[in-house]
């Protein structure tokens, strides 16, 4: 680990400054610390933000709001937010081990950096940590890459579970930074790779994440998160979906849809929603509506499987999220 400033930060105006300057936020530290260890990451400067008043859980009228800083352990124990978005805690359990839990922030998670080896890798290129050296995945192993989303300069997927299942609720972020405040959707977060793989979301220099508000509704009671990977202990998505639903009658009224493990960012399925609409909430609906999924993927000489396994985790996920009580 190459020598960097420290800082602990007395008040969000204070975590801005410095960060506005060029230093980087510390909260649980999951990524960020490993990526310097590694050297993949060598800031000068680091500020703690672990001090802001800023790790609570509010249940209100219309939502669950959550502080940047409370811990995914917290969340997920949270009797309001099981009680109301029990997605979220489903989501968190499924995303990391316990120990991770006990220590990574909610704001961290959302901007966790990507699990692809070649980004860890210093000797390989990699256009995230090097722009304009290249991408190794592309002809190299890529059995867990994205195919949606991708360019010719990136293929990495997202790694976050928790912001699958944000997108999918239509949560939003409460922002603070230099300009002021500002609320954004989870899902516009998040940049495609594009030609500019390394500029991975579209908070601005400075900007703090302060909150999340997830909205409650019909469909939010009933929702499920799954996750298919190659081990059922800790580890990341190959292919995840977030399904929630509103049914009256046996009709679906409402419907929203998140994967995770096949996308450069979380990625909604807009298109498999409206063709669920107005539909009977049955196994032959989920089939027809899914099948629209693969739409525009674009799999890798190793990820092919990708394609089939996409809308048969949707139809599995929307049929666990009818059985919720």
């Amino acid at each position: 680990m190459r020598p960097f400033e420290f800082q602990r930060a007395a008040s969000e105006a204070e975590a801005i400054a410095a960060a506005a300057a060029g230093a980087r936020y510390l909260a649980g530290g999951t990524t960020l610390v490993d990526l310097m260890r590694e050297e993949v990451e060598a800031p000068e400067k680091i500020v703690d933000i672990n001090r802001l008043p800023l790790n609570y859980i509010r249940a209100t009228d219309d939502a669950i709001v959550i502080g940047a800083l409370a811990r995914m352990s917290e969340v997920a124990a949270n009797q309001d937010v099981r009680r109301l978005q029990p997605l979220i805690p489903e989501t968190l359990t499924e995303g990391a081990s316990p120990q991770l839990r006990n220590v990574a922030s909610i704001g961290g998670n959302l901007l966790q950096r990507v699990r692809c080896p070649y980004f860890r890798m210093l000797d390989a290129p990699c256009n995230k940590r090097v722009p304009g050296s290249g991408c190794s995945a592309i002809d190299g192993l890529n059995a867990g890459h994205a195919i949606l989303g991708t360019s010719e300069h990136c293929v990495a997927t997202h790694p976050s579970d928790l912001a699958v299942s944000l997108v999918a609720l239509g949560a939003t972020l409460s922002l603070k930074g230099p300009r002021g405040e500002r609320t954004i959707p989870v899902e516009e977060l998040f940049r495609l790779p594009e030609s500019t793989p390394h500029l991975e979301h579209t908070l601005e220099p400075g900007e703090l994440i302060v909150e999340v508000h997830i909205p409650n509704g019909p469909y939010a009671r009933k929702a499920r998160y799954l996750k298919v990977r190659d081990r059922s202990s800790y580890e990341f998505a190959l292919v995840s979906a977030a399904a929630a639903l509103h049914v009256e009658n046996g009709i679906i009224k409402e419907v929203r849809i998140a994967a995770g493990g096949v996308g450069t960012r979380p990625w909604r399925m807009n298109a498999v929603e409206q063709a669920l609409v107005g539909k009977p909430a049955a196994r032959a609906s989920y089939e027809i509506a899914a099948a629209v999924s693969t739409e525009g993927t674009r799999p890798l000489s190793g990820n092919g499987f990708k394609v089939k396994l996409l809308p048969a985790t949707i139809v599995r996920a929307l049929e666990m999220a009818g059985e919720v009580a």
